[in-house]
């Protein structure tokens, strides 16, 4: 851990970016748990959630359901499969791992930030320092977020009287405005955005943003440019 330490303290730029996205999700996590506790479900529940499951869209969507008067069995298994993407993300990260117990905790903090980091530096020392330094700062920025977002939902009662319901769609637009550039990208949201819109008056919470995973069936179905040789 002393040579991520190192690598992080040397690259100013890496560690300012990797603390500028824990603070952002550190106000999602503050979302998350005002809105759980406004929803009616006690403070230790989203604690708890953050703390084992540590992934803020299969919270999201396990919480949305169960208030809402879903099945318990069926929000677990939808916040499953809001995380199917992470087997993806083991074997693209799988080397930054190491062994043992190191293994374990670091399959823990695998979450779409702490990937990207590490995909986008150019050597093994730099991945390994960004997967890490970003995955256990994110760990516990979102607890300490989720955990004051829970307190003050139950004083204030009402979170979004804060605005602090916007919170989480505000970041998932920033951060996934850029990659709208791409057309196929492009369709594939548009497609998603167009289902749930659709299902949402008919369907419980949760259920419409899963069946708009669609939209990545009909990007794969798009035909590719060829590169040529």
């Amino acid at each position: 851990m002393r040579s991520i330490y190192r690598t992080l303290r040397a690259d100013r730029e890496l560690a300012r970016d990797i603390g500028l996205v824990c603070l952002a999700d550190a106000v999602v996590g503050l979302s998350f748990g005002a809105i759980a506790v406004g929803e009616g479900l006690p403070l230790w529940l989203p604690t708890l959630l953050s703390v084992v499951v540590f992934a803020g869209a299969a919270q999201f969507v396990f919480v949305g359901l169960i208030a809402s008067g879903g099945n318990p069995v069926a929000a677990v298994l939808a916040g499953l499969l809001v995380n199917v993407r992470h087997v993806v993300f083991g074997f693209t990260v799988g080397d930054l791992l190491g062994r043992g117990w190191r293994r374990l905790a670091g399959s823990h903090v695998m979450v779409d930030e702490s990937v990207a980091f590490a995909l986008a530096q150019p050597d093994p020392a730099r991945r390994r320092a960004a997967y890490w330094g970003c995955g256990v700062l994110l760990f516990g920025c979102w607890n300490l977020g989720v955990l004051a977002g829970a307190s003050i939902g139950t004083v204030v009662g009402d979170p979004a009287a804060l605005g602090l319901d916007a919170a989480f769609p505000a970041v998932l637009l920033a951060l996934v405005l850029p990659a709208l550039r791409d057309r196929t990208t492009a369709l594939a949201a548009a497609t998603g955005v167009a289902i749930a819109l659709a299902t949402a008056p008919f369907l419980q919470a949760g259920l419409p943003v899963l069946l708009a995973l669609a939209g990545v069936v009909v990007a794969l179905a798009r035909p590719r440019a060829e590169v040529p040789a």
